[in-house]
Formats: structure tokens, sequence, C-alpha cells
């Protein structure tokens, strides 16, 4: 991808997301805005409503109504006490606060987001539910500032889909995980068939659809990368052959190998 584009596309994703997180600010959820990826007729297979009534409860309203994601990545990440999780691409902070919750004092949640707007909310909800076990740093998932073998888990909600670079988003995975480190993603995965301009006619890279990868691509680049035990599981569609899906995976200690292409989005990437 032509550097020219991939920031023009990575510059649309912040203000799209700055845009939420004003819009939440103001008493505005998933459904209710234009600046998500849960716009338009599959805002039911976005946001809050996939996360249990109970894990609601434990959250500020504002932490729940900046939800944006499309799966609940705590919910399958195994999150033990002690442990030190990642959450990449981590908006308004619902499933760091959820992690660090799940963690315990002795453990800590790290959210990287790269909208100063998210950051602030994030940062506010955190304060709100009365966890201190938290870090919100500032910067983009393809160049996680954290040191290597820090990490015991990554997490990320319907954020990968709009890396301009996902071979090194993938790549910095395993660089952060700690040997047998392990992935609970959840992510829109498009199925195999579809080719790069159908995924871009069902939606805007900006609306979470255009830029995801197919279930093939995501296995073979978590392998490249240095995973094992890999799985890409369909939960829900999201638009017609692209689902909502859930992401495992295992850091080993062998080298990682050559990364996958990177996916080329639409020439248009307006939101849907």
């Amino acid at each position: 991808m032509r550097t020219e584009t991939a920031e023009t596309l990575r510059e649309q994703v912040r203000q799209r997301y700055a845009e939420a997180a004003r819009a939440v600010e103001g008493g505005c959820g998933c459904g209710c805005g234009s600046g998500s990826c849960c716009e338009g007729e599959a805002a039911g297979d976005f946001g809050e409503a996939l996360y249990s009534v109970e894990q609601r409860e434990e959250l500020p309203d504002a932490a729940a109504l900046a939800s944006l994601g499309c799966g609940n990545p705590t919910a399958v990440a195994q999150l033990h006490e002690g442990e030190t999780v990642l959450d990449l691409g981590s908006g308004g902070g619902i499933d760091v606060i959820l992690s660090a919750k799940r963690v315990g004092p002795t453990g800590v949640a790290y959210g990287l987001d790269m909208t100063d707007e998210m950051l602030a909310l994030a940062r506010d909800n955190a304060a709100k539910a009365g966890v201190t076990n938290v870090h919100f740093l500032k910067g983009v998932i393809e160049q996680v500032p954290l040191p290597a073998d820090s990490v015991d888990v990554v997490i990320s909600n319907c954020v990968i889909n709009l890396s301009v670079d996902k071979p090194a988003v993938l790549t910095e995975m395993a660089r952060v995980l700690k040997p047998g480190g392990r992935v609970g993603v959840s992510d829109v995965v498009a199925e195999d068939h579809l080719s790069t301009d159908e995924r871009s006619e069902r939606g805007s890279y900006v609306g979470c659809i255009a830029g995801a990868l197919s279930r093939s691509q995501y296995v073979a680049g978590l392998e490249a990368a240095g995973f094992e035990d890999v799985s890409v599981e369909f939960t829900h569609e999201v638009a017609d052959g692209m689902h909502g899906a859930i992401v495992k995976a295992r850091k080993t200690n062998e080298p990682a190998r050559k990364g996958l292409p990177l996916v080329q989005p639409a020439a248009s990437a307006g939101c849907c």
C-alpha cells in the first residue's frame, strides 16, 4: 500500500473514532452516531449488546456506550489473576476495564489507541470504574510501545481489520508476547471466496468491512508471525460473506517467517 494511501486511511479511521468518542460524551452510543463500525443495518451485530448483563453492570455507562466492537474478547481470552494483558485499539476502555478486573491487583491491563479523544474517554471510564491496574498508551497498533516478551495475552476488538499494515500488527503481537503467550481477538473476517473488491462492495474500510482479512489469510498471517494453535471461528454474520469471528493463537519459540501480503483496500474509503 502506498504511504499516502495508508496515511489517508489511518486519518479517516482516527477521525471516525474521535467523532464516536465525542458522540458518547453527548450520550450517544453504538447505533445513534456516524462514527463507528456499528453503523447502519449491522448495528445489532456490534457494540455493547455483545456483552452480558453482568459485564455491563460492572462498567460506567460511557464505557458501554463507547463499545464499538464486533465481539467480546474478554470472554474468550481465559484471563487469569496476575497476568499482563494488552488491548490493541482500546477505544473507550471497555475491554481494558473488564480485563483489569479479571487479572486483579497483581495483574495489569494496557490499552493502546491512536485517538486522543478515545484515550481521554477511556481514562475517565477507568477512574469511574475504580480500577487502578490500567495504563492507556498512545500509539498505533503497528508499532506497540512496549518491550518484547512483556505481555501474557493480547486482545483486540474489531480493530485489526482497520490496520493499514496487518502483517506488522501480527508481528508486533508476537514480539510483545512472552513465549507461550496467547491471542484472543474478536474481528470481522471474510469468507475465503470473497475477493478484495467483493469485500469493498459490502461496506467501507472505516466501517470494518473492506479491510477485513479472509479466514485463510488470518491463519497464514498468524502462523507466519510465529504463532501456533491458530483458529478462526465465525460467530455471526455482519454482511454477506463477512462474519464477526473469534481468533485464537499461541506464540511459539520459533523465529517468525515471512509475513502475508497486505489486503489492499478499494480506492474509496468513505464511510458506509
